[in-house]
């Protein structure tokens, strides 16, 4: 854990646990490449001055994710967290130094299992920022593990499916792929996929009741890449869907950059 570039001290990182504002971005780092790079730089990069007004220097936290970087195993999960440690809950107006915290965690070895997934009722605050914030769909995420389902999949007041709490979702039907159209968190993976597809993108409002009409699903993740959706309450799919494998090896052959 190294905060800009320096070993973080308990004092140091306090307020996230404290004052618990600022944004992240999660990536997989394989000998130092990382497919969407760009992407998660523009991410942060647009939060930074959504939730600072700052700009933030991209080059300093390659510098900063390359420095952590030098211990680590081949196969790494970066997470990069940028807050002020300055502000607090009574000062939270004043002009913010955002700080940048690298943290790194050995990658999964093993191929991630599919996913039982449990529909409940929420809305992420302001979902478009990957902001810290994640008390609400990590008391979901619990509730519903403790039921015996992996994770959440999140649905708006007015029924329409919106994301997993922490991935982004899709289905396949008649052959194509479906996302949801939502406001949500469009993450790199999905991205990604969007832009290296031949077919056009194709999203439309769904519910749970359209779900009976598709014949596979899966998520998306910067950490474990496409994931397949096994069911989601009581409907089920397939594990090894071709859509889904073909999507897998697609997402493995988009070319990587490197921090």
């Amino acid at each position: 854990m190294e905060l800009n570039g320096m070993p973080a001290t308990i004092e140091q990182v306090r307020s996230l646990a404290l004052t618990n504002y600022g944004h992240f971005t999660s990536m997989l780092v394989e000998d130092g490449q990382v497919r969407g790079l760009s992407l998660h730089l523009e991410r942060l990069a647009r939060d930074c001055r959504q939730l600072f007004d700052v700009e933030l220097d991209i080059d300093r936290v390659r510098r900063h994710v390359r420095h952590a970087l030098a211990d680590a195993p081949q196969k790494t999960v970066v997470r990069v967290t940028v807050y002020d440690p300055a502000l607090d809950l009574g000062t939270i107006g004043a002009d913010a130094n955002p700080h940048i915290l690298v943290t790194t965690r050995a990658a999964a070895t093993k191929s991630p299992t599919p996913l039982h997934l449990q529909a409940v009722s929420y809305r992420r605050e302001n979902p478009a920022v990957k902001h810290i914030g994640l008390f609400g769909v990590l008391q979901r995420r619990r509730a519903a593990q403790r039921e015996g389902f992996d994770d959440v999949l999140l649905l708006n007041p007015d029924g329409s499916i919106s994301e997993i709490a922490t991935s982004n979702i899709g289905f396949v039907r008649n052959g194509q792929i479906i996302w949801p159209r939502s406001e949500c968190l469009a993450g790199t993976t999905m991205t990604l996929l969007q832009q290296a597809l031949d077919e056009p993108v194709v999203s439309e409002s769904l519910t749970l009741s359209d779900l009976s009409q598709m014949e596979a699903s899966f998520a998306t993740n910067a950490a474990t890449g496409v994931r397949s959706i096994v069911a989601v309450d009581a409907q089920q799919w397939a594990s090894d869907h071709k859509v889904v494998c073909e999507l897998g090896a697609l997402y493995q052959d988009i070319p990587t950059e490197a921090v």
